[in-house]
């Protein structure tokens, strides 16, 4: 029916919308760049970015691929509006027998009904359109005449679907009916303002799969902003809408139409199909069939656009087109978002950076002055050697060091803390289970300190061996050397004369060689320190994966797919 191209009158102009497979390749592309877009940081715009990417994805999976891969697969007429609405009901009277169970509290609020002829029932058996949802069958009881149930011989059971498990994944219920025609098919929606924001969504899904979009609304509702925002999206994808207006008391029909229809034109959807369905005994409570006068303009409306090769084209080709010429805007929609939700991050891997980076300075001026040979350390270094040990002042020179790289790291938080307040993005989940309480920051940097310490005993250990000229018995003690060494790397001033008798002990060139290699050790464990818990303090951020990339694939993919339409 329709192999390469459908062609529509569009606003004054012919559109051919080509179905090329370059053209399927770009949006398969396109597709796979907006599943990849993520907005983990709760920033203001982020839940309607994150709904217009599900709902965008939806809209690709569900209608517009499976067309232009099937533009000869039937007609999907989807049923959609609020509760109370009568869709159900609709449905079933369009049919001629019950296929839908109406009332606000169904057992089928969660599973959409889709009813098609018996030939076409091989393009919804299998996972085409809506692959999110499993294919299922309800067991019929034996036919019994009333209703007209069971009258065109079918069961609307499919060799290849499985029964309803209650309280299982999300499902759709296919039925197949004789007096639907071929290339024509019906599929009643939840209500989109459902109570359970599941069945919201899913509404949502199952219109944006549709070739036609029939929203139904009533007599009482129609000025509702639920229907309405509908409509609005309907006109913004110009999607092939047709519009019914439910339960019109007799005596008001005019009326009610003639407001409803000036609404619309207010819209700029004055030329939206309407069909009016008088209130109707029928139309309450049980779910049951209307006279088939009181849905036969519907029907015959559907019905033509089904079988009339123009006209299903134009259906078609209009909605298709539609959603490739909102991707124009929804697409850059995503990409601004991506790139708050980038610039959100470098302002919080910022803050990061210039606390380490200060408190990194802060420690370095601290070392050269000689901050580490205070308290303990400093009294430890006045009393050695004749009431302290070499050990000890090495002991309390670590200890002193411990706690001022503490104090920067903790500084550093702090510092951190306070300009996180000032950005929503530092709110995301994990990014405040830090884990960063002072005892596990304490063990971490002591741990270091420790490992520092072993190395510059290594490192005197080395020089006193190399020590020529130096009979075994006259060497100087490792340990001796070790803790003068630490007390000059780290007294400042006051360990100067610590160098002084280190030279006396080990040469002036041991002594310089000694320091030169201290002091790159201890430049590289500070270093590795602070770098250590920068990252820590960012792993919670990276693992968010927040990155530039998506917006920049976004936008190339977008301009991939303009050129091949």
């Amino acid at each position: 029916m329709l192999q390469n191209a459908v062609k529509i009158g569009h606003s004054s102009h012919v559109v051919t919308l080509d179905v090329r497979p370059q053209l399927l390749d770009a949006l398969s592309a396109l597709r796979e760049r907006v599943a990849a877009a993520r907005f983990p940081l709760p920033l203001v715009g982020a839940p309607r970015a994150r709904a217009n990417r599900d709902e965008l994805l939806a809209q690709l999976d569900d209608y517009l691929v499976p067309r232009l891969q099937a533009p000869e697969a039937p007609l999907l007429a989807v049923i959609g509006g609020s509760t109370g609405a009568g869709k159900s009901t609709l449905v079933n009277s369009l049919v001629g027998r019950r296929v839908s169970e109406a009332g606000v509290l169904r057992p089928t609020t969660r599973t959409p009904v889709l009813v098609c002829h018996p030939e076409d029932h091989h393009w919804f058996a299998d996972m085409r359109v809506l692959p999110d949802l499993t294919r299922v069958w309800v067991p019929r009881p034996e036919p019994s005449g009333q209703d007209g149930e069971g009258e065109d011989g079918h069961d609307g059971r499919g060799d290849d679907l499985l029964p309803i498990e209650p309280g299982g994944e999300r499902a759709l219920r296919i039925e197949t009916s004789e007096t639907l025609p071929r290339g024509l098919a019906l599929l009643d929606a939840p209500d989109v303002d459902s109570l359970i924001s599941d069945n919201r969504n899913l509404a949502a899904e199952l219109i944006s799969a549709a070739d036609i979009w029939v929203m139904v609304t009533t007599a009482s509702r129609y000025a509702d902003a639920v229907p309405w925002h509908l409509l609005r999206t309907a006109k913004e994808y110009d999607a092939t809408l047709v519009t019914v207006l439910d339960r019109v008391p007799h005596q008001l029909v005019a009326e009610v139409s003639r407001q409803y229809g000036a609404l619309l034109a207010k819209a700029g959807l004055g030329d939206v199909p309407r069909f009016t369905v008088p209130e109707l005994p029928e139309s309450a409570g049980g779910g049951g069939l209307l006279p088939s006068t009181a849905v036969a303009p519907l029907r015959t409306w559907l019905t033509h656009r089904s079988q009339d090769p123009a006209a299903r084209a134009q259906a078609i080709a209009q909605t298709a087109y539609g959603v490739i010429q909102s991707l124009n805007v929804r697409v850059p929609e995503l990409a601004g978002a991506v790139a708050m939700q980038y610039a959100a991050a470098l302002r919080l891997t910022s803050a990061v950076d210039e606390a380490y980076g200060h408190e990194h300075a802060r420690v370095r001026e601290r070392l050269q002055a000689g901050a580490v040979l205070a308290g303990d350390a400093l009294k430890r270094w006045r009393s050695y050697p004749l009431d302290c040990g070499a050990g000890e002042l090495l002991d309390a020179v670590a200890e002193s060091l411990e706690a001022l790289l503490l104090c920067a790291v903790t500084a550093a938080d702090e510092r951190i803390d306070e300009a996180w307040r000032r950005e929503p993005a530092a709110a995301a989940p994990g990014l405040g289970d830090r884990d960063r309480d002072a005892e596990s920051a304490e063990h971490r940097i002591g741990m270091a300190v420790r490992r520092w310490r072993r190395v510059l005993e290594e490192y005197a250990e080395d020089e006193v061996r190399g020590l020529e000229g130096v009979e075994k018995n006259f060497l100087p003690d490792p340990e001796v050397v070790a803790a003068l060494l630490a007390t000059a790397l780290l007294g400042g001033g006051r360990g100067r004369s610590a160098g002084e008798t280190l030279a006396e002990r080990i040469g002036a060139q041991g002594a310089l060689r000694l320091r030169d290699r201290g002091g790159r050790l201890l430049s590289t464990y500070l270093d590795n320190v602070l770098g250590a818990e920068r990252e820590r303090r960012l792993a919670p951020l990276d693992a968010l994966d927040v990155n530039p990339e998506p917006q920049a694939d976004l936008i190339a993919a977008l301009s991939v797919l303009q050129k091949e339409r």
